[in-house]
């Protein structure tokens, strides 16, 4: 017994197979050189696994807030499992880096206390040329899209929606706000909505809304939205708000996404 156990100690041990590496690569990460923002931007771009394999064409979500430390793979992930399991349509994901939230996406406040707290604030109509002029012909231009878009942000992202939505909704069919801040500027742009929904064009146009249980501080502004919307929204318009009271707003926005996407890219019905 005492022999056994020796030549078992002897034995030398197996050794060790190198284990090999390879990086996931679930999408691009493009370095934008942009003359409105006056430097290079970062925009993710998420394919379909079937984009390479023929020629068809796709709606294109774009996702404020998009850099890889953002939003972008959480939200690219939900198109993902929606090809994956067959739940949605096919769609491509466009993540676009923000790098001074307040800059690029709050609207301009006349309120000193937020002017000294945020002195860079109030360039949301600069980052919206961005968009428009800059990242939708880069991506047009090199992929394969169909002309049916989105824009989708949430917090200041969709006060930033909002805003886009109410002065310039050409620039998108639909529009996902999740939990906007529309406090912001003490809910001026809420206050407003009726003025700029009546320059409406009857062209369609859908809005999604979404809010957690925030507090009057969410809840007031989102109230007067939607009232300005029920008394001024152009018939084209499609919009609804649904609240998601069992959530935050630090919860809240995979959830609404994920329902955003069942329901801009519901499979058609046979």
């Amino acid at each position: 017994m005492i022999l056994g156990v020796l030549a078992l100690a002897a034995t030398p041990a197996l050794a060790q197979e190198p284990v090999s590496a390879t990086p996931i690569v679930i999408a691009q990460s493009y370095a934008l050189p942009s003359r409105v923002m006056e430097g290079t931007r970062e925009i993710n771009v998420w394919l379909p696994p079937g984009y390479g394999e023929g020629t068809a064409i796709y709606p294109v979500l774009y996702v404020l807030d998009g850099g890889q430390a953002q939003d972008f793979h959480h939200i690219s992930g939900l198109a993902q499992l929606g090809t994956i399991v067959g739940t949605t349509r096919d769609v491509i994901v466009v993540g676009v880096a923000s790098v001074d939230r307040r800059n690029e996406l709050a609207l301009p406040t006349d309120d000193p206390e937020l002017i000294a707290q945020y002195p860079t604030q109030g360039q949301s109509e600069r980052f919206r040329r961005f968009l428009l002029e800059e990242v939708q012909p880069f991506v047009e231009g090199r992929f394969r899209t169909s002309g049916e878009t989105a824009l989708m942000g949430e917090s200041l992202a969709g006060l930033f929606v909002v805003e886009t939505f109410l002065k310039e909704p050409q620039m998108f069919d639909a529009y996902v706000a999740v939990s906007p801040s529309l406090w912001w500027d003490g809910g001026r742009l809420a206050r407003q909505a009726g003025a700029h929904l009546r320059d409406h064009s009857n062209e369609p146009r859908r809005l999604i809304l979404t809010l957690g249980d925030e507090g009057a501080m969410m809840q007031d502004p989102m109230d007067v939205l939607t009232a300005n919307l029920r008394d001024y929204a152009m018939p084209g318009v499609t919009w609804d708000f649904a609240p998601r009271p069992a959530e935050s707003h630090a919860t809240i926005y995979h959830g609404a996404a994920l329902d955003a996407f069942r329901r801009l890219y519901a499979l058609p019905s046979n």
